[in-house]
């Protein structure tokens, strides 16, 4: 297939789950793309695993110096780019008298500032007629126990998504966003916890959601992909796949598994 031949794309947070897929399928279409990870691990699998047109870099979403050495990357390895997706994500369950103040910066940190100057970063090197995509969740428009922190800096992605959507008009750059509800990846969504927790969080999102399963990495990822390149008449929107969940369908009446 050829549907992204001569594209250039950068993805944070490509080495695992969600990014993964979205970095896979751009490769399988004939892009070239620069993707980013933290895990050492996970970034040596996807240097062994990609071929020559997959740029890996190890890069702190949370580092502002991370984030100015990703973009003199992009500069040196592609140039101007046709698409970003920003996908770096650190959530952690906490009720309202669990949360920490270190809990509380790591995850604003790596995911609300980290996007944001990604994003200020990024945006001179995005070709005028591209577009970024960010992650947000569709616990935004929800009130699920014990997310207050994850939902509020999601929110803030959102909110920012639409005004850059405003600001780079003038250059018909794109900005949308994409909202996963329940998604099978190796992490479930949860940056670290209990395999007890993990458990929990699977049956809580096979009974809360209306189609009764989890999400495939690769159904995110082609809604990444259809806003990232063939929405061309799109712009300021967030996309839920999430099977229903956010639009209740069909709400389920079982008890919810607290965590």
């Amino acid at each position: 297939m050829n549907t992204y031949a001569g594209k250039k794309a950068v993805v944070t947070g490509g080495t695992h789950g969600i990014g993964m897929a979205v970095v896979k399928q751009l490769l399988d279409g004939g892009a070239e793309v620069l993707l980013t990870g933290l895990n050492e691990e996970n970034i040596e699998k996807a240097r062994a695993e990609l071929g020559p047109r997959a740029h890996v870099l190890r890069s702190d979403a949370a580092s502002l110096s991370d984030i100015d050495a990703l973009g003199k990357t992009v500069e040196t390895t592609l140039g101007e780019v046709d698409f970003v997706f920003v996908n770096v994500g650190y959530i952690k369950f906490g009720s309202l008298g669990q949360v920490t103040e270190e809990t509380y910066d790591r995850m604003f940190d790596t995911n609300t500032k980290g996007a944001f100057f990604t994003a200020q970063r990024l945006a001179p090197l995005v070709k005028d007629g591209g577009s970024f995509v960010f992650t947000t969740a569709v616990a935004v428009g929800m009130g699920f126990v014990a997310t207050s922190v994850g939902t509020g800096m999601k929110s803030a992605i959102r909110a920012f998504s639409k005004v850059f959507a405003s600001e780079l008009l003038p250059r018909r750059i794109r900005v949308n966003t994409v909202s996963p509800g329940f998604i099978d990846t190796p992490t479930m969504g949860l940056s670290d916890g209990s395999e007890e927790l993990r458990a929990a969080n699977i049956k809580e999102g096979v009974e809360l959601t209306p189609m009764r399963r989890f999400g495939a990495a690769d159904e995110v990822a082609g809604a990444v992909l259809f806003l990232g390149f063939d929405a061309t008449f799109t712009t300021g929107v967030d996309l839920p796949v999430d099977g229903g969940l956010g639009q209740a369908l069909e709400w389920p009446h079982d008890e919810i598994v607290e965590h």
